[in-house]
């Protein structure tokens, strides 16, 4: 007897939909496999899974098709942790080897043709195997990177609180904060705190996340000119006698929301609390026109966006702050009567540790 005709192959099933994102980062189900086909013929393709919402869990892989066809689409993979701009946050990963070791040493950074100096401090807790903060410490008109060290107190809390130091030296032992004060106006300082950051971040483990910047008297002013300047790399400053400049005279158009600390006096007779014209002490030939420490802090608020009214600042009592700002940055202000001198390392220190870049 002869073979029967084969039947005709059925035909391929419809391929199933994709699966929505979940919600709350749940992945959404994949879609149904189509329906085999009756002799032999392939099932649809399944659809493919929806993608994982923002830190969550994979999608169900799609449904088995029937007999005969093909397995449905992969559920959607685990959602990265997404940053507020889309894009995905990697966790950061120390370097394998790291030349950095604990104790001090005198170091140089290149700017172009110019060759800085600054001191660095490596705590003895760091191993490279944990990302450190790191605090870049500015030293006061007149002043110097060794008179900075031995005075501000971070060197002591590095060790306790394990931080990486840094104290620059400033050409003229003064700063270019815009319109003030070197005496050559086309110092680069911004550049050089750029470069303190990359060569030590390249030599051993510093997290990006943490770095900040602190300072007395001009080296304050340096300290608000990173805020201003710098914010893509330092995620809070904490300057001690000095304020932001007008705007006339000191552009101050941060690339994201930064926390900013100051602590001024009410008696201080070198930086006014309540701002106006000053003439830097070095003879440089320039006046300069201060915001004040009410002024600063207002500005500071306003450009954070920050909706609140200041309130009292936790475990500090001639301190406030606003905290209801951009990207959770905080803007505070504490407010003494010591004259012109340093700020509280410990305070400061207190105030960066809890602001990581947003």
């Amino acid at each position: 007897m002869g073979a029967p005709n084969a039947g005709s192959a059925g035909s391929a099933g419809a391929a199933g939909s994709a699966g929505n994102a979940g919600s709350s980062g749940v992945g959404g189900t994949g879609g149904g496999g189509g329906a085999a086909g009756t002799m032999g013929g392939a099932g649809g393709v399944g659809g493919t899974g929806g993608v994982g919402g923002e830190g969550g869990v994979g999608g169900t892989a799609g449904t088995m098709v029937g007999a005969g066809g093909t397995l449905g689409g992969e559920g959607g993979s685990g959602g990265m942790e997404m940053t507020d701009a889309g894009a995905i946050d990697m966790p950061f990963m120390c370097p394998e080897t790291s030349t950095l070791t604990p104790g001090e040493s005198n170091e140089t950074a290149t700017i172009g043709s110019a060759t800085r100096d600054y001191i660095l401090h490596v705590p003895d807790s760091y191993t490279g195997d944990t990302p450190m903060p790191l605090v870049i410490d500015w030293h006061p008109l007149f002043g110097s990177a060794t008179g900075q060290r031995g005075g501000s107190g971070y060197r002591e809390l590095a060790d306790s609180e394990g931080f990486i130091v840094a104290w620059p030296t400033g050409i003229d032992n003064a700063w270019n904060v815009g319109p003030c004060c070197t005496f050559a106006r086309d110092v680069d300082d911004l550049g050089f705190a750029r470069a303190m950051v990359d060569a030590i971040s390249a030599r051993g483990c510093v997290d990006p996340k943490r770095i900040y910047a602190t300072g007395y008297s001009m080296g304050g002013g340096m300290s608000h000119y990173l805020a201003c300047q710098a914010a893509d790399v330092f995620a809070a400053v904490v300057p001690a006698s000095f304020d932001l400049l007008v705007p006339e005279e000191q552009d101050c158009e941060p690339a994201r929301p930064v926390s900013v600390l100051s602590f001024r006096a009410t008696n201080d007779l070198i930086v006014p609390y309540a701002g106006g014209a000053s003439t830097p002490p070095n003879g440089a030939a320039v006046t300069i026109h201060f915001e004040g420490a009410e002024g600063t802090r207002e500005r500071w608020a306003q450009m954070n966006d920050c909706t609140d009214e200041p309130t009292a600042m936790a475990g500090a009592t001639d301190c406030v702050s606003s905290t209801s700002c951009s990207a959770g940055v905080e803007v505070g202000l504490c407010t003494r009567s010591n004259g012109h001198t340093y700020g509280d390392a410990v305070l400061g220190w207190d105030f960066m540790k809890r602001h990581p870049m947003p």
